[in-house]
């Protein structure tokens, strides 16, 4: 039987065999028990308050920086998952709008994961969904995706008709008060999105 005892951030010893459990900051059941700790040891360590459950089979230690749970889980169980539309604007500070729960997307056919957080999937095309993707670090181990500002615009006028023609609207005026964007770049970009492409160029015409 194990007893397991906190001994220093980010690593749990077993007294019985004292060897050093390396854990990180959000961990898998599996990932514990890869690492050496029983099922019993790790629900030890949840009653006493050393680690939470944040997700079905999904842990973070007591000790570990503060961070959004819910898009940890996420980017747990999907390492494609990204931040998009009104969420990814807001990041991107081109949008006051924040939405009742986090806008991310994944690629079209791909199954969205069972989460505890709550969550708007969206399901963009797969040829085109790698097209102005970064990563957004949730902790020191953890990131997720999140396109880049010029793609947000593009995505909310590509998707006018459901998100509101408003959110993509105020996007593109605050993109361009800001000093050295380059709309022919934008518009260069937004050509590989057919749907998008013509009403941007219209609002930048009308803007510019």
């Amino acid at each position: 039987m194990y007893t397991v005892v906190p001994r220093q951030k980010g690593v749990f010893v077993t007294d019985t065999e004292s060897r050093v459990l390396p854990l990180p900051a959000t961990f898998s059941y599996s990932d514990a028990r890869a690492a050496g700790l029983s099922k019993r040891a790790l629900y030890r360590l949840r009653d006493e308050g050393s680690i939470e459950v944040i997700g079905r089979g999904l842990y973070r230690r007591s000790d570990a920086a503060l961070a959004d749970l819910g898009l940890l889980s996420v980017a747990a169980r999907s390492p494609l998952a990204t931040l998009c539309l009104a969420t990814a604007l807001a990041r991107h500070g081109l949008s006051d709008a924040i939405p009742p729960a986090p806008d991310v997307a994944l690629p079209r056919g791909t199954r969205a994961p069972a989460t505890e957080a709550m969550i708007q999937w969206h399901f963009f095309a797969r040829d085109t969904f790698d097209i102005g993707r970064e990563l957004l670090s949730l902790d020191q181990e953890t990131a997720i995706g999140l396109y880049s500002a010029e793609r947000s615009i593009i995505d909310a006028f590509r998707t006018r008709g459901t998100e509101g023609h408003e959110l993509a609207n105020e996007a593109l005026r605050r993109w361009l008060r800001r000093p050295k964007t380059q709309p022919s770049e934008l518009l260069l970009l937004a050509h590989q999105f057919p749907r998008a492409e013509e009403p941007l160029r219209t609002s930048l015409e009308l803007l510019l």
